[in-house]
């Protein structure tokens, strides 16, 4: 039987605004990659002269991947491929629903490339905020050449107070965010007219011929160039990501009508500034502005990208929520910065750790030139696994099969030349995302198999459904007024080990007891209708299953009020909550997992936020039974 209630309509929000709003959280990333994508194109050893044939040939390559993978690959086709309205890595590997396949399965493989996938943006959430900030600061040494000395300092400032006001929530922030990035888009296309005033021939960027020609007089150094031409592409994965939070129509709009055309104004523009004055080539954006204007310009550009650092954040919140809920991750602790909204969230522990990377990528690169080594890496190998995702899950949405297929093969052709280039990064800087990938997949893989493992040995040990009434109804204990709920994790109709070892002890068990089990479906949201479904066992017994979305902060308390709306009443504020607290032991006689890894998992376990504080369960009603569980 599943609970029925009635929930009120979600009111949507006004087009105009939710497209200003789509500024300032999906295009922060992208919209800042102008502070250092050209400059990089052409810094470095091995890279391409600066003459104009080369500057129109990057140019060129700059347009057509802004045309191609942004305006194309995720506008058009990837943004289609929702899981209810929910984008990002997480909500393609859930539509795959691959969690209960087979090991070496098609789907059990799409599902591990999609995990490293979601690890790989960690390290985008860590690079995005070093660059972004140190790129706008840099800008001093073009409006007050002076004040150099003060470029990393003021950087470690502007990193520490962004973290730390990260507790209070993005919410009253994020409001100005919209209107500012507006502005910043205003300018960046009032900029690039400035530039294309100079020279208007570098309106011949717009053909291809001279992206083809590029690769045809530099050969293997014309193909390498792609590694720093990718930078302006590296925020379209939040396009993506954050599609739950304004819907397609907002992205869309915001991109095609105001961040698109911005974007390339100010890529032409400074194309056209570096045919005049070659030089400029160490801050080509800031070269741009009058000199009345730099210092207000160092401003607004650091501005913005505080706003694109909070929006990576902000999702690289979402994105450990989302994977706890699915089981990748143990539980962390939770923090809801607003009540009425359950995506304004806050890790501590990821928050601290995020800023420490920071920090240590600003003080060991020193500067964004450096920094841009290690940045690519990931999101360009991430895009792959995007692109391989979002075909595996074409036909769930009508796609017919060779549209899905041809536009993955080419997508996947373009998206492994970005990663070709990239991966030549590797030595200079590239290795560290691909590292913290690997480390945090680690994790990942042990917490999941670790898990796997403890479930299967707390089974061993529970008393099937059917001995359990069968015990209570010719043994019967003492039963006392009330309600406990047992949770537990069992798919099969068991009884906790928990329980049989309290009732053992004490002969004493409730009038009413309800074993529970919370359900993580393979969609983000799952409607109040749905929350509850139950069995009645009989002799008092229930067993309840809660049902939520990977996107839904768990509320036991509150789930169990919908019982009243399907015949059983409860008072959750006389409710006992019995839970296993289990000491786990690491056996090397079992030969269960790999001895490291079994290690990993107990570290994992001892660490998690306890089960209490996680579910949202009144302390004073929670009742701990410890148990001892060899590994």
């Amino acid at each position: 039987m599943t609970a029925t209630v009635d929930t009120p309509d979600t009111q949507s929000v006004p087009s105009r605004a939710a497209v200003v709003a789509a500024l300032g959280v999906v295009f922060g990333d992208i919209g800042t990659s102008p502070l250092y994508a050209l400059r990089e194109s052409f810094g470095g050893a091995g890279a391409p002269i600066l003459d104009r044939p080369d500057l129109l040939g990057v140019l060129s390559l700059i347009l057509w991947s802004l045309i191609l993978v942004i305006s194309i690959k995720y506008l058009v086709f990837v943004l289609r491929a929702d899981n209810e309205g929910e984008g990002g890595i997480i909500a393609l590997v859930a539509l795959l629903n691959p969690w209960k396949s087979k090991p070496g399965g098609g789907r059990y493989v799409l599902m591990i490339l999609g995990l490293f996938g979601a690890c790989l943006l960690y390290g985008d959430g860590t690079i995005t905020p070093a660059i972004s900030v140190l790129s706008a600061v840099e800008g001093l040494n073009v409006a007050a050449p002076g004040l150099d000395a003060f470029v990393i300092p003021l950087t470690l400032v502007i990193l520490i107070v962004l973290f730390a006001v990260q507790r209070r929530g993005s919410n009253a922030i994020g409001r100005l965010f919209g209107p500012v990035m507006l502005v910043w888009f205003i300018v960046l296309a009032l900029l690039g007219l400035r530039g294309i005033y100079l020279e208007p021939s570098v309106l011949a960027a717009f053909n291809p011929d001279y992206a083809i020609m590029f690769f045809a007089q530099n050969g293997l150094t014309g193909y390498l160039t792609l590694g720093a031409v990718f930078l302006v592409v590296t925020g379209g994965e939040a396009l993506y990501a954050d599609l739950g939070h304004f819907g397609i129509s907002p992205i869309r709009r915001a991109w095609f009508l105001i961040v698109f055309p911005a974007l390339i104004l100010n890529y032409l523009g400074q194309g056209a500034l570096l045919i005049h004055q070659p030089a400029a080539i160490q801050a080509p954006f800031f070269h741009l502005a009058p000199d009345w204007a730099a210092l207000p310009l160092v401003l607004l550009a650091t501005l913005a990208t505080i706003i694109a650092s909070q929006a990576v954040i902000s999702g690289t919140f979402s994105l450990t929520r989302q994977a706890i809920r699915l089981n990748q991750l143990p539980r962390m602790r939770v923090i809801f910065t607003q009540a009425e909204e359950s995506g304004q969230i806050y890790l501590p522990l990821v928050n601290w750790l995020l800023m420490a990377a920071c920090l240590g990528l600003v003080l060991g690169f020193g500067s964004s030139d450096d920094l841009a080594s290690a940045y690519g890496v990931a999101v360009s190998l991430d895009m792959v696994v995007t692109t391989l995702l979002a075909v595996a899950v074409a036909r769930r949405f009508g796609w017919r099969p060779i549209l899905a297929v041809s536009a993955g093969i080419f997508f996947v052709l373009v998206d492994s030349a970005f990663l070709g280039a990239n991966l030549t990064k590797v030595p200079d800087g590239g290795w560290y995302a691909l590292l913290l990938a690997g480390l945090i997949f680690i994790l990942m893989w042990s917490w999941r198999a670790g898990r796997a493992l403890l479930i299967k040995r707390l089974a061993k040990r529970a008393t099937p459904q059917a001995d359990f009434l069968q015990q209570i109804e010719t043994d019967p204990p003492y039963r006392v007024p009330g309600t406990a709920v047992i949770l537990t994790s069992y798919d099969t109709p068991c009884v906790p080990a928990a329980l049989m070892h309290h009732m053992a002890c004490t002969h004493v068990l409730h009038e009413r007891i309800i074993f529970l089990t919370v359900v993580t479906a393979d969609r983000p949201h799952v409607p109040a209708n749905e929350r509850l479904e139950f069995e009645e066992l009989g002799m008092g017994a229930v067993r309840m299953y809660v049902h939520y979305g990977f996107s839904q902060p768990p509320n036991i308390p509150v789930a169990l009020k919908l019982g009243e709306h399907v015949g059983i009443p409860i008072d959750t504020d006389s409710v006992i909550y019995m839970l296993g607290r289990e000491t786990l032991i690491v056996r090397r006689d079992l030969h269960s997992l790999p001895y490291w890894q079994e290690w990993i998992f107990v570290w994992l376990a001892r660490n998690a936020a306890r089960a209490t504080a996680y579910y949202r369960l009144p302390e004073e009603r929670v009742l701990e039974i410890g148990l001892q569980v060899g590994l």
